[in-house]
C-alpha cells in the first residue's frame, strides 16, 4: 500500500517531459516570393507557388528543424516569357536543378516562438548558410476543419551571384529577397 501512495509523489516530483509537435507544410498556402533590382531602377517582383517539406518544433527546450523543398519551375512573375528566361539556363536552369532546398540547422527562440532559423539554401547545385528571420509566427485551430496549424512569415537576403547565377550582372541585381509565406497543419 505505500508504494501506492509513493508513486504520485514520485511523478510530480519528476519535469514535464517536452515533446516535439512536427507540421506538414501545407502545399495550397505556402508560396516564397522574391523581388530583385531590373534595368538598375525598376524592381521585379515573383513567387515560387510549389512548395512542400516539414517543420519541428519542441517550445520547451527551444529548438526544432526546418525541411523546405521549392519546385524551381514553379517561378511565376507574370510575364511567360520572362519566366520562360528564368526558367533556362540563364538563371534557375530548372530542368538540370528542378528543386531548391532548406534545411536548418538550429532555431532560436524568444520565450517559446521561433525567431531566427540557420540552414542552408541548395540552389544550382550550391549549398550555402542562409539566416531567415521570422516576422510573423501565429498557431491555432483552424475554424473549418479542426486542424492546428501554424503560419508564418520569414524573410532573408542572398546573392544570386554566391550561387553561380551570375546572368545579365549587373543589369539584373544580385541581391534577392526572399519571403518565406509558410502554412502548416500539425501531424497527430
Amino acid at each position: 500500500m505505500r508504494i501506492i501512495y509513493f508513486l504520485p509523489a514520485l511523478f510530480a516530483s519528476l519535469p514535464l517531459a517536452s515533446y516535439a509537435e512536427s507540421y506538414t507544410i501545407d502545399a495550397e498556402h505556402s508560396v516564397v516570393r522574391f523581388s530583385v533590382s531590373h534595368f538598375l531602377f525598376l524592381t521585379t517582383h515573383g513567387s515560387f507557388s510549389k512548395t512542400s517539406g516539414k517543420i519541428t518544433l519542441n517550445r520547451a527546450d527551444g529548438n526544432g528543424s526546418v525541411d523546405i523543398v521549392i519546385a524551381a519551375d514553379s517561378i511565376n512573375t507574370d510575364h511567360a516569357k520572362r519566366d520562360e528566361n528564368l526558367r533556362s539556363e540563364n538563371f534557375f536552369s530548372t530542368t538540370k536543378y528542378p528543386l531548391m532546398t532548406y534545411q536548418s540547422s538550429a532555431i532560436q527562440f524568444i520565450n517559446d516562438t521561433p525567431a531566427i532559423v540557420e540552414g542552408n539554401l541548395t540552389l544550382l547545385g550550391v549549398n550555402k548558410p542562409v539566416m531567415l528571420t521570422i516576422s510573423s509566427f501565429k498557431c491555432g485551430t483552424d475554424s473549418a476543419d479542426k486542424q492546428e496549424r501554424c503560419n508564418a512569415t520569414a524573410r532573408t537576403q542572398i546573392k544570386r551571384s554566391d550561387f553561380g547565377m551570375t546572368y545579365a550582372l549587373p543589369l539584373i541585381g544580385d541581391v534577392i529577397n526572399l519571403t518565406f509565406e509558410v502554412a502548416a497543419f500539425r501531424v497527430q
